[in-house]
């Protein structure tokens, strides 16, 4: 019976890992192709990766990767050093004007 149970165990884990990569890789797959079809593919990438991640470490791996790239794209510039006029460069002494 412990066989059996181990056996039943191995199939519906086998089946749920074959329902997310089915399902997550075809929303993967949409994605991509919004890239260039009109569609919110920066939005449906991640879902796609993040639903293939429930089951498999090298999606959780290019879910952090996208995560990192789209926060240090959406990253606030730093502020510029403010700009000081000195004596030597407020007028400039060629300029006929």
């Amino acid at each position: 019976t412990r066989f059996r149970r181990l056996v039943g165990t191995l199939k519906l884990r086998n089946a749920r890992k074959l329902v997310v990569a089915v399902v997550g890789g075809s929303v993967l797959l949409v994605g991509v192709a919004m890239i260039v079809l009109p569609g919110p593919a920066i939005l449906v990438i991640p879902v796609g990766l993040a639903i293939l991640a429930t089951e498999f470490i090298w999606a959780g791996r290019w879910l952090k990767r996208a995560q990192a790239m789209f926060q240090k794209k959406n990253k606030p510039p730093p502020p510029a050093p403010p700009v000081t006029a000195t004596p030597d460069r407020a007028i400039d002494k060629n300029c006929n004007s």
